[in-house]
């Protein structure tokens, strides 16, 4: 088990796009924020293309394109109802690697482009909740 902070720095694998990240175990599931949403067909499969801020250069957006594994419902605090792409995406956290489902929504009025939840979590990582930082990304994939 690694022990990370509550806000991490979180690579975007296979790409290596570095993101802080709020670590959530409120939540089931992890979301990224995705703008410019866009679906296509890719060898009869529905895919999704679409934009994350650079958080090098955040007048910037890096275009990214993943195939949608299922869409999900989610009901607002408001009572709304809300669909949601889901996509698999690699996270490396520390030098944990974990490839599971990521929602993808608008969250550009949040502090945190990343969330990540209980699924990427679960079984590898334990939260210090009165730090951050504690451990960049280092993930071998090979």
């Amino acid at each position: 088990m690694r022990i990370l902070g509550w806000v991490e720095n979180v690579a975007l694998m296979p790409e290596g796009i570095v993101l802080e990240a709020k670590m959530d175990t409120g939540a089931t599931t992890s979301s990224l924020n995705a703008l410019n949403k866009e679906t296509f067909e890719r060898d009869g499969k529905d895919w999704i293309a679409f934009d994350i801020i650079d958080p090098d250069d955040e007048s910037n957006k890096i275009r990214l394109e993943r195939e949608i594994t299922r869409h999900v419902r989610i009901i607002r605090h408001s009572g709304n109802h809300q669909r949601r792409p889901v996509v698999e995406m690699g996270l490396c956290m520390g030098d944990v690697y974990r490839k599971k489902e990521v929602s993808l929504i608008d969250r550009t009025a949040l502090s945190y482009q990343l969330l990540v939840g209980r699924n990427h979590m679960a079984g590898a990582i334990l939260l210090d909740s009165k730090d951050k930082y504690l451990q960049a990304p280092d993930c071998n994939l090979d």
